[in-house]
């Protein structure tokens, strides 16, 4: 057994629940205890009972505490005024806000938001009139006209008792109605907060009062009403379970449906309620066992046997989840790393800990992943051999008979980056039902320009080109109608299989650069590109142009499947030598420049002559062949250096304006002109993080050099970081670190000493 185990407290409550279940034999054989060992035992049990009725009072106490706190800063809030709830602009903020606010506490339901003679009611969810709230939280003992009553009459607050709701006209549970006014303690207060509270959340506090013993746990208010009802075993009429009030705090006997009862009370300073638990005297032991030896040694047995059992067990079930702690630990940052051998917290908690972070890195980084996916199936094409499990992930399928790429580009949008992720969201993932095609965009690197792959059936009559008009100008007619923009548009050929797409892609490109020459708005189809008149023997300019793109783009396998069908051709064919000689060196002056307008102008000198006088066709493809293939090696080398370069300009960007909380990944794509997709990629690729966590990293660095160095308030030093939610930050620096603010300025901070004890709190 690794010691390390006991360490874990989930671990220990495994072996304790085991322990519970198995030992319950134990429990039975106590009915042979001396008599005056019974009353020992009693007497613990209602002394643990009313230390642990104690501690539920303060738990709870201390969560109605936290409602009212609730219910005060949402009055305080800016974003859930009258005016910003009512608003239709500003209404959105308002519901994320009471959803932010639900969230803080584990005991709320649901959490409402009402103001005085308002016809609706407002939650996490959104705004509702009165007759749809009754329909989805019907009440059987508060009617809908009292629920508006007492929203608009409660000046105090006020908690109704445990009602039977059902939810959405199918769904019952039993639930409790907190109602405070806002804003709190005003005499006249303007709205009333309301919150919905299982009464599981209350009575699940309280369970462990009784333990194994059968009786009854009651949360009175300080009127009387009985809030709470928790039934282990018979019950009490009412008028039994109201005689429970007013009983002083601590220990009493009462006789109860004719039968001795041992009562424990407890009531509340702060509201007066009063906690109760009732068990029937008869469950103590009322026996006595007169061979003491054998009962201990009876004792031990069980204990060992129970004990060992229950280890092993224990073991069993602890074992899958140690190595999803040990996972998770291996795969959060060094600082979260804090305390975790010491097994503090739980490790479930630490489990659904990392796994909303890697939920949120996902949500966050998918967009960008998708994208950098396409542009993969973009350049080398291949789709078959993508990842199905990356595919499936993405939603994307390939699944039509026929396939294509376009480019689409734009330059008169007005406001240029809001409506251009407008436009990028619009064409993410697009149906065309009624043409039986859908389409993926693809981020390119220019800001104006984005490539939408096109998957799409078409019946035997109808010829493939025909679709592609209709799919393209079903695009075009969605860019008008949605953004008022005119694009210009260059089409690929259209394949069979998804494997030829980056040739679509690169034929797209090539009819695109032609776009000045049709004019702004165009479409330009790569079919339709002029072929070399009344000569058919010569290699067509599209075939041409394409080479030249294919060089452009670094793309070596494109520009093979070109030049290589292109000389074998000329092998076949019956025009001259010298003819196909020309027409070979057709290709090779379109490679030389391509290459002289990518700067490469070396290569000239270098490969040229020797394909010149080349004596075979096969030597002359081999030539160009290698041509292509440094020519493009040079392309890769370039951009990889200007991509550098680009990314070294903004991390300086970036470390020069870290502070400015308007900084974000699409500002500086716009400031940069490359496409926000594209700016992730690169940064993640040179930075081994992403743009998020390194922006807070740099802030969170220099927080640090603050505290330690500077005696400014907290919340000042937060907000000239760029930072402007101060208890985010103090949460995220708490989870990252180990400590509050405050804690780590006692600690390492240079001025610790002359602080006031305020600057200090770990509250700041």
């Amino acid at each position: 057994m690794n010691r390390n185990y006991f360490k874990s407290k989930l671990f220990m409550k495994y072996i304790w629940s085991y322990l519970f279940i198995l030992l319950i034999p134990l429990i039975l054989m106590t009915v042979f205890i001396y008599q005056n060992a019974v009353t020992n035992l009693r007497s613990e049990i209602e002394q643990s009972r009313l230390g642990q009725l104690t501690q539920t009072k303060v738990i709870i106490d201390g969560r109605m505490k936290e409602l009212g706190e609730i219910a005060s800063r949402i009055s305080y809030d800016k974003r859930l005024t009258p005016f910003r709830v009512h608003d239709s602009y500003y209404s959105g903020e308002a519901i994320e806000a009471l959803d932010q606010y639900k969230a803080t506490s584990s005991i709320i339901g649901e959490l409402f938001l009402y103001f005085h003679k308002d016809e609706k009611i407002y939650s996490a969810k959104g705004l509702s009139d009165f007759d749809v709230f009754a329909s989805s939280f019907n009440f059987s003992n508060w009617s809908q006209e009292a629920v508006v009553q007492d929203l608009n009459d409660v000046k105090f607050p006020t908690m109704r008792p445990a009602d039977t709701v059902i939810r959405n006209a199918n769904m019952k549970e039993s639930m409790l109605a907190y109602l405070v006014p806002i804003t709190p303690y005003s005499p006249n207060p303007h709205g009333t907060i309301m919150y919905l509270i299982k009464e599981s959340e209350l009575t699940s506090l309280i369970d462990s009062v009784l333990g194994n013993y059968q009786g009854l746990t009651y949360i009175l208010d300080n009127k009387g009403q009985i809030l709470v009802d928790n039934r282990q075993g018979e019950a009490l009429t009412n008028t039994e379970a109201k005689s429970l009030f007013g009983l002083s705090s601590g220990i009493h006997d009462k006789i109860l449906n004719g039968k001795p009862h041992s009562i424990v009370s407890v009531t509340s300073e702060n509201n007066g309620w009063t906690y109760v638990t009732v068990m029937p005297s008869s469950q103590f032991f009322s026996s006595v066992v007169h061979v003491r030896s054998f009962i201990v040694l009876l004792f031990i047995i069980v204990v060992l046997v129970g004990a060992a059992i229950a280890l092993v067990l224990a073991r069993m079930q602890y074992q899958p989840i140690s190595t999803l702690v040990e996972f998770a630990n291996s795969k959060s940052k060094p600082k979260l790393e804090i305390d975790k051998s010491a097994g503090s917290g739980n490790e479930l908690d630490r489990i659904r800990t990392a796994l909303q972070e890697y939920s949120s890195r996902i949500d966050l980084q998918e967009p960008y992943a998708r994208n950098h996916f396409l542009s993969m199936l973009l350049k080398y094409g291949n789709a078959q051999s993508l990842a199905p499990e990356l595919q499936e992930a993405f939603d994307i399928h390939f699944d039509r008979g026929s396939h294509f790429v376009m480019v689409i580009g734009w330059s008169e949008m007005e406001d240029e980056r809001q409506e251009r992720q407008e436009l990028i969201e619009l064409l993410a993932q697009i149906e065309f039902p009624e043409l039986a095609a859908h389409a993926y965009g693809v981020e390119l690197p220019q800001l104006d320009q984005i490539a939408l792959i096109i998957s799409f059936s078409h019946s035997q009559t109808e010829q493939p080109f025909t679709a592609v008009r209709h799919i393209v100008e079903a695009v075009r007619c969605i860019m008008l109608e949605t953004f008022d923009v005119t694009p210009t548009i260059a089409v690929g050929t259209c394949y069979a299989s998804p494997n030829q797409l980056n040739q679509s892609f690169i034929e797209a490109c090539s009819a695109f650069e032609l776009r000045a020459a049709n004019g702004h708005g165009t479409v330009t189809y790569f079919e339709n590109l002029l072929h070399t008149p009344d000569h058919t023997f010569w290699i067509p300019n599209n075939t041409l142009l394409k080479l030249s793109q294919s060089l452009k783009l670094g793309s070596y396998d494109v520009a093979a499947q070109i030049i290589s069908p292109s000389i074998r051709s000329l092998q076949t064919s019956e025009l001259s030598a010298l003819l196909k000689r020309c027409i070979c060196f057709d290709v090779l002056n379109t490679m030389l420049k391509t290459a002289s307008e990518l700067g490469i102008p070396h290569l000239t000198p270098d490969m040229a002559p020797n394909m010149i006088y080349s004596h075979s066709l096969d030597e002359l493809e081999n030539g160009l062949l290698q041509l292509a293939s440094r020519i493009c090696k040079q392309v890769e080398r370039i951009n990889k250096k200007e991509e550098q370069s680009q990314i070294d300009k903004i991390v300086s960007y970036i470390d020069d304006r870290y502070t400015d909380h308007t900084i974000s990944l699409e500002s500086i794509a716009f400031e940069f002109a490359i496409s926000p997709s594209h700016v992730s990629r690169s940064f993640k690729e040179k930075m081994g993080l992403n743009f998020i966590q390194y922006i807070w990293q740099k802030r969170m660095d220099e927080v640090m050099r603050h505290l330690k160095t500077s005696n400014a308030p907290l919340k000042e030093i937060i907000v000239q970081v760029g930072y402007l939610d101060t208890p985010n930050f103090i949460r995220k620096f708490k989870k990252e670190t180990g400590f509050t603010p405050g804690q780590y300025r006692k600690l390492y901070g240079e001025n610790s000493q002359t602080l006031p004890a305020s600057e200090l709190d770990d509250d700041e």
